[in-house]
C-alpha cells in the first residue's frame, strides 16, 4: 500500500468513520449515504475504496469456495485447507483501518487503481 501525508482538515470523527468503514463494510455504504459524510473528500474515498475491497474480498471467497468444493471432488487430500485461509483474508482488513484512523490516504494497488480508472475516487 502506498500512503500519503496526513491532512490538517481531517477530523477525528472523520478518521473514525473511514476507519470502521474497512472491518464493517456496511459502514462504508452508510457513509455514502449520510448527507454530512458523503461531501467530505477523506470519508468518501475511504467510502468507496473499502466497499470496492469488500466486493473484492466477497468475489474472492466465491472463487475459493468454489476450487474447495471442485478439489474435494477430485480427492486431492487438500479439502479444506484452502478454506482455511479466508478467514486470513478477512482480517487483513483492519491493517487499512488502521491507516485510515491515522488520516492517511493510502493505495491499495489493485483496487484504488480501478476506482481512480472509473473514476469513483480522486
Amino acid at each position: 500500500m502506498t500512503e500519503q501525508t496526513v491532512s490538517p482538515e481531517i477530523s477525528s470523527d472523520d478518521r473514525l468513520w473511514a476507519a470502521l468503514g474497512y472491518p464493517i463494510g456496511i459502514i462504508a455504504l452508510i457513509m455514502l449515504l449520510i448527507e454530512g459524510k458523503k461531501d467530505r473528500p477523506f470519508i468518501k474515498f475511504h467510502a468507496v475504496q473499502a466497499l470496492a475491497l469488500t466486493v473484492a474480498l466477497i468475489i474472492i471467497e466465491i472463487v475459493v469456495n468454489i476450487l474447495d468444493a471442485v478439489l474435494s471432488r477430485l480427492h486431492l487430500g487438500i479439502c479444506g485447507l484452502v478454506g482455511c485461509f479466508l478467514p486470513i483474508l478477512w482480517l487483513l482488513l483492519f491493517w487499512p483501518g488502521i491507516l485510515a484512523f491515522q488520516g492517511k490516504y493510502f493505495d491499495i494497488p489493485v483496487v484504488t487503481k480501478f476506482l481512480r480508472g472509473q473514476h469513483w475516487i480522486p
